[in-house]
């Protein structure tokens, strides 16, 4: 479906906004899964990440692009892809970066961001993710992040209180929603490959049916050709022998 999609982004200081663009929705099966994957990353050096089980997609390839076109600087975004949504924080020149699946719902995924990097850095420090190689933090938080995932998923908007409501509104206040697009350049665009499992389970029964269909037809049409060879093979022996004997046999009862 194509629609003409009016998106106005929150005002900020300083920053330009592009005029209403048209978005195209592709269609999905929807869960109540709000967060999809998280990242850790330093730059473009991922430290740690976590997908959840219920999505798969190229989502990791994409968010490898988007985070070379992040600057290093402190400060927090959102970027709308599709009908899918990266929302990150940076502090310290390390990135905490989630995608959501819902475009409309920014405090979760921004509540969620603020937890994870408070417990990277009470797990960390400051010095350790500076000089970690890609991945080698993954193996232990990743189990963190997706604990966290999990907690954030399954609270939705009764994650925080009153008082977090009102930091979470001032905080997004400060965030500015762009589309993906214009962020990477021409001949970079990579396109947004997501499904749930479901999809994929439907996917899967309709492969394994069709697999078994094809396997009854094999086995009819072999079972065809057996018979028309016992049939012809029957028949030459018969015409053999009818040529020795004759065809009523009386030669060989004569022996």
């Amino acid at each position: 479906f194509n629609f003409h999609f009016p998106f106005v982004p929150r005002r900020k200081r300083n920053h330009t906004y592009s005029p209403p663009f048209h978005f195209h929705l592709p269609l999905l099966i929807k869960s109540n899964m709000t967060i999809v994957y998280a990242l850790v990353s330093r730059q473009k050096t991922v430290l740690a990440e976590y997908t959840a089980t219920s999505a798969t997609g190229n989502f990791p390839t994409v968010t490898r692009v988007l985070l070379s076109k992040i600057p290093p600087v402190d400060g927090r975004m959102t970027y709308v892809y599709d009908e899918y949504v990266f929302h990150y924080v940076v502090e310290g020149g390390i990135c905490f970066l989630a995608m959501s699946d819902e475009q409309n719902r920014h405090r979760v995924p921004f509540a969620f961001l603020n937890d994870v990097q408070s417990l990277f850095a009470q797990k960390y420090g400051a010095d350790v993710p500076q000089r970690a190689i890609a991945f080698s933090l993954n193996e232990e938080f990743s189990k963190v992040i997706k604990e966290r995932m999990d907690y954030y998923n399954s609270a939705g908007s009764n994650v925080d209180g009153l008082s977090a409501v009102k930091n979470q509104i001032e905080d997004v206040k400060g965030v500015m929603v762009e589309n993906i697009e214009k962020v990477l350049e021409r001949g970079e665009k990579i396109e947004l490959l997501v499904d749930k499992t479901d999809r994929l389970n439907q996917q899967a029964f309709k492969f394994e049916s069709s697999s078994r269909n094809l396997r009854r037809s094999m086995w009819w049409k072999n079972a065809k050709w057996v018979a028309i060879y016992v049939i012809f093979g029957g028949f030459v022996v018969f015409f053999a022998a009818g040529m020795i004997c004759g065809f009523d046999f009386h030669r060989c009862r004569a022996h």
